[in-house]
């Protein structure tokens, strides 16, 4: 297989995790087993084959700077778990747009000069695919970069809560570009939002009502910083939120459900704590309280799976693959384009390892069909269970479901979707 020739967009501390991953691993074996990473080799392109070819950045102290030291400059303040010899990558100054917030602004200086020509660059470096890593609240930036990357022809993987790869509009400028994307938002190794939906599914299977819930977390990054701006936060509450109530088979009053960043802790650097409580009803009324607390450093938490990530958007790349990808955003990603149940997004993405182009036709037929049913519910005038629903999945932010094993066995056949589809009709 060749190289994952990749450019970051921000220099910051999941950048430097990433980076940093990249490097300790570039030796495993294929037979190790490495935290965090779904294979050593994905599909024939080994950790070793992800190579920086371009990185980003406004930051006056990391601008010309090689990106191995660039990741070690404050205000970076990740977990140092190896050090990145000179990599000849030199950081590139960015386009600032909002993505330097209000709390950002006071530690850290814009490099002076024009922006990079970002196509040109991308172009130059032969940048299979671009990982967004800017900070939360940056619409108008990561949009722009968006423009960027379609017009340079890369694949592009969204690791901030700015939607792009779950609204039709951008899904649609990929297709016609004929690029994957893969998004939106990174769903970390063992964060708070896998826990979080994993004790919610707990919850479903086992027959407990879910009637109020929280998630409060806090940490001493700029990201927690930046999300002291309270205007950057709408699209965060709502990806972490839907992330759970997706999962939810039944409404909840939303004064029942509160999902979100809460503080800034300087001390706890790149740390970040959890704490998860949720009230449910179990059988004759009896009242059932649980709660969580989480420590986690948040950067290293997902870079793993971003190495993943990026391996699934080059195969998107390499079998012709456009527009947003449904099973690895499903399994990489808080707000992907459509919610299932974690196990499936698992399924779903081996088996996209194995046959991306049949996986991914396999989902978007299953999505699709799914449309089709809520469209001739509607017209019948009594709303029908879509059968994606049935199986499990749930459009982001619409309705709720269970029942993994049926999705699985529908996502495996595809003559049982065609008959339905056909019902449908």
């Amino acid at each position: 297989m060749g190289k994952v020739r990749v450019a970051v967009i921000g220099v910051g501390n999941c950048a430097s995790s990433f980076i940093q991953g990249l490097h300790y691993y570039r030796n495993a074996r294929e037979i190790d087993r490495v935290p965090g990473l779904m294979h050593v080799s994905l599909a024939g392109y080994h950790i070793r084959d992800v190579e920086i070819v371009a990185a980003i950045d406004i930051d006056k102290n990391k601008v010309g700077k090689d990106v191995a030291e660039a990741i070690t400059t404050w205000p970076n303040n990740t977990f140092a778990f190896t050090r990145v010899p000179r990599t000849g990558v030199i950081v590139q100054r960015g386009m600032t747009h909002d993505g330097l917030g209000k709390y950002l602004s006071k530690i850290i200086q814009k490099a002076p000069g024009s922006t990079v020509d970002i196509v040109k660059l991308l172009r130059d470096t032969r940048a299979d695919v671009v990982v967004n890593y800017l900070p939360v609240g940056s619409e108008e930036a990561t949009k722009w970069y968006v423009e960027q990357v379609l017009e340079a022809g890369c694949a592009f993987v969204n690791c901030i809560p700015v939607f792009i790869a779950r609204e039709k509009y951008w899904q649609q400028r990929f297709e016609k570009k004929g690029l994957p994307v893969i998004g939106d938002d990174i769903k970390s190794q063992v964060g708070a939002t896998i826990t979080h939906r994993v004790l919610t599914s707990l919850f479903n299977d086992r027959g407990v009502r879910i009637d109020r819930t929280y998630q409060l977390n806090f940490g001493g990054n700029t990201d927690f910083l930046n999300m002291l701006e309270r205007e950057r936060l709408e699209s965060k509450k709502i990806s972490k939120t839907s992330a759970v109530t997706s999962l939810i088979p039944y409404p909840m009053d939303e004064d029942n459900v509160h999902v979100g960043p809460s503080d800034y802790v300087p001390w706890l650097k790149d740390r970040k704590w959890c704490h998860i409580r949720m009230e449910g009803t179990t059988f004759g009324d009896v009242p059932l309280n649980l709660e969580l607390k989480l420590e986690v450093w948040d950067s290293p938490n997902s870079a793993g799976i971003v190495i993943d990530a990026v391996r699934c958007a080059k195969l998107g790349l390499d079998h012709g693959l456009k527009g947003a990808l449904i099973g690895p955003s499903s399994y990489f990603k808080k707000s992907p384009p459509h919610q299932f149940p974690d196990d499936f997004c698992h399924a779903m993405t081996l088996a996209f390892i194995a046959d991306p182009r049949g996986t991914e036709q396999k989902l978007r037929a299953l999505v699709a069909e799914k449309s089709a049913a809520a469209r001739a519910g509607k017209k019948g005038g009594k709303a029908k269970p879509a059968p994606a629903a049935r199986a499990g999945a749930s459009t982001n932010g619409d309705g709720r479901a269970n029942g993994r094993a049926t999705a699985a066995r529908r996502a495996r056949k595809p003559a049982a979707k065609k008959r339905a589809a056909a019902r449908a009709r």
